[in-house]
């Protein structure tokens, strides 16, 4: 028999997102929203998540800086949030977002823009090493 407070963190509709399970972060992988690609990785708070559900611009915790930190307020390449998925445990996040600008990573591509994606790279399993996405060095 199942516990009845795992039952409801499962199966039930009401939201009890496990901020204290990590240290009071929650993992957020940013996907487009239109094409399902994968953008980039972050994390959230609860004061993050608050914020991102206010302002429908996806917000983070920046665990460099311990600051709350706003995608785009420097760059002015928002995401602007269609959907928010919650996993099984609600321990983890997804942003289906709008990309409002040319990308979301820091690094630039070769002509001088911001890469769209954080994952521009694989990973050759038999080589063992890294190699550029087609169309995203």
């Amino acid at each position: 028999m199942q516990d009845s407070s795992k039952i409801a963190l499962e199966e039930k509709l009401i939201p009890q997102l496990q901020f204290e399970k990590r240290g009071g972060l929650l993992p957020v992988i940013v996907q487009e929203y239109d094409s399902g690609q994968i953008l980039m990785l972050g994390y959230a708070n609860e004061e993050a998540f608050n914020y991102t559900l206010k302002s429908k611009k996806a917000t983070f915790w920046s665990t460099s800086r311990n600051e709350l930190w706003t995608k785009g307020e420097t760059s002015g390449n928002y995401l602007q949030m269609k959907n928010i998925m919650v996993d099984c445990d609600q321990d983890a996040i997804i942003y289906q977002v709008e990309l409002m600008g040319s990308g979301v990573c820091h690094t630039f591509d070769q002509q001088g823009e911001n890469r769209k994606a954080c994952f521009y790279r694989s990973y050759d399993i038999d080589e063992k090493k890294l190699k550029f996405i087609e169309g995203m060095e």
